[in-house]
């Protein structure tokens, strides 16, 4: 549960610019402020189920964007490599070789 938690977020911050500024709200105070479903019902004066189904199409709409765009598979990548560089340039000796195929993956990326 954590994990997709965690996913949803990320995707939410790359993609909420594309999302109606409902489904934005819902799911700001959903995951973000961890409001319950009762409680966002409470705040729009509509049922529970409502938002539940405006959730999860939202959530459908954030995955199917990550299909197409990649940017938060992007961002992991290259997250990696620049966690191998740095490690790599903490070494008394960092492989020049290493480097410059992490660099080039890099640049693949954009």
């Amino acid at each position: 549960m954590l994990e997709k938690t965690t996913r949803i977020n990320y995707l939410y911050d790359f993609y909420q610019s594309l999302l109606t500024p409902k489904q934005q709200s819902y799911m700001s105070l959903y995951y973000l402020d961890d409001f319950s479903l009762g409680e966002i019902a409470d705040e729009y004066g509509v049922s529970r189920q409502a938002v539940y189904d405006n959730i999860k199409r939202t959530e459908a709409m954030l995955e199917e964007y990550e299909e197409k765009l990649c940017l938060f598979d992007k961002f992991q990548k290259r997250n990696k490599l620049l966690n191998g560089i740095t490690e790599a340039l903490k070494t008394d000796s960092p492989s020049k070789q290493a480097l410059l195929e992490a660099v080039a993956e890099l640049e693949k990326l954009d």
